[in-house]
Formats: structure tokens, C-alpha cells, sequence
């Protein structure tokens, strides 16, 4: 469980107390602001937490979701085109207009903490349209785990996501051929 500087001042009174939970092994500081129970958090919900406006998106998506077995030396987030530009090595930082940014937003649990990440649906239109840009036996990695839960995708979605981008009818047509 990840706690802000305010949450954990808040639940031990004040900064002293805050000290002596940190040097006992109460809790543990992770990062500048950030505290923790466990002495090591998992640097994809660390990277959530800090950047709670940003969607974790691409390669990290892909992993979570395990499509892929293969770890991302980056975490991969989606911001708004006029986002502020995240200077950090560990950080692949993806910029998107309005009308394609907020589609396939979710919230869900992962590793005890709640992250924004795209949906399933999402990110297989996203895992198409990036197709050429990726190393191919990575991409067919993906498009196969995709072939493995296609019973549990929905549809509708995957076709409202496509009709979002220019190239929609070759993106169906690569959806039919490769995934279905």
C-alpha cells in the first residue's frame, strides 16, 4: 500500500513519529513523497502514483495484462498532447490529441494500488496500429495472447476505438485478418 507524505503525517501525528515508524520498519520511503508498507514497490505503480494524470499504456499494458512475457525496461504513459514533458529515464512518454486520449481510460487494482491504465480492447487497437514499429516476433507475441482471450474481449468497443483513427478501415481489415 503506497501513502503520501500527507496520509502518513496524518496517521502518525506528526514528524517525529513518522521517523521512528520509518527507522522500526513501520513503513518504508519508496520515493520522494511517497511511503510505503513493503520495502519495494513494483516501479510501474510507482511510476501510477506519481503521475496520476498520465495512462499507462504500450509495452507496461501489455505486460500487466500478460499478453507478454517479456518485462519493459520503461514504463510506457499516454498524456495529452500539451502535457507537461516527464523527464525520467525509466519513462516512455507518449503524447495524444483530446479525441483519442481519455477512450479505453480504466481503473484497476494491481499489486494493491489502484492504476489508470487502457483496457484490453484498447490496447489491441493500439498493439495494430503500432504493428510496424515493433519488433515482429514481439507484436505476434501480443496479437497471440489476444487469440488466447478473444471470447472474453468486447466487440463494440474494439470498433468504437478504431473509428477514433484515420486509418479505421485498415485497421479492421489487419483486426480480421491477424486476431479473428
Amino acid at each position: 500500500m503506497l501513502y503520501s507524505w500527507k496520509e502518513v503525517n496524518e496517521k502518525y501525528g506528526y514528524p517525529l513519529k513518522v521517523r521512528e515508524a520509518l527507522d522500526n520498519g513501520e513503513i518504508y520511503k519508496v520515493s520522494r513523497g511517497l511511503y510505503s508498507t513493503k520495502p519495494t514497490i513494483n516501479p510501474f505503480v510507482l511510476v501510477a502514483v506519481r503521475y496520476p494524470y498520465a495512462i499507462i499504456t504500450m509495452d507496461t499494458a501489455f505486460f500487466i495484462y500478460g499478453l507478454t512475457d517479456v518485462i519493459p525496461d520503461k514504463t510506457y504513459l499516454a498524456t495529452l498532447r500539451n502535457a507537461t514533458r516527464i523527464i525520467d529515464k525509466n519513462i516512455k512518454q507518449v503524447f495524444l490529441s483530446e479525441n483519442i486520449f481519455e477512450p479505453g481510460k480504466t481503473a484497476m487494482s494491481y499489486e494493491g494500488t489502484v492504476i489508470t491504465i487502457y483496457d484490453r480492447e484498447r490496447m489491441l487497437v493500439e498493439a495494430l496500429r503500432n504493428s510496424k514499429s515493433m519488433p515482429f516476433d514481439y507484436y505476434k507475441e501480443i496479437i497471440i495472447g489476444y487469440r488466447k482471450i478473444i471470447n472474453d474481449l468486447d466487440f463494440r468497443k474494439i470498433e468504437e476505438y478504431i473509428s477514433l483513427f484515420s486509418k479505421n478501415e485498415y485497421l479492421s481489415h489487419i483486426l480480421r485478418r491477424e486476431v479473428l
